[in-house]
């Protein structure tokens, strides 16, 4: 997958809690995130406003949250799991990894593989 597919796959699915998300998708759209928020910030300093970062991190604030979701999903792991963030260092160490592991082959508990 492609960034163009994972960000199309992303506003697909905008709200959506349920299904799986490829690693690829997941992190082609915190790429693209990335760069929007980027180029946000250097029109943000020539603006003298924060208000643009503002309304783009609030924007994302469900969608990103959806895509985590099904990201743990992928890895056969339910969205509770994200609660482990929380945890001072460990916690974002730990999701860093199982956002970078492979998810499960085939079928699982949360619906068909994303890659298929």
């Amino acid at each position: 997958m492609g960034m163009v597919d994972a960000v199309k796959s992303f506003l697909t699915n905008y709200i959506t809690f349920s299904g799986r998300a490829s690693r690829s998708e997941f992190w082609f759209v915190m790429l693209a995130a990335l760069i929007v928020g980027f180029v946000l910030g250097i029109v943000s300093a020539i603006l003298k406003t924060s208000l643009l970062i503002l309304l783009f991190e609030l924007g994302l604030l469900i969608p990103s949250l959806a895509l985590v979701s099904r990201r743990l999903h992928d890895i056969n792991r339910s969205y509770w799991w994200a609660l482990i963030g929380f945890i001072p260092l460990v916690g974002g160490i730990i999701m860093l990894v199982w956002y970078c592991t492979k998810g499960t082959t085939g079928d699982n508990r949360f619906g068909p593989d994303p890659l298929v």
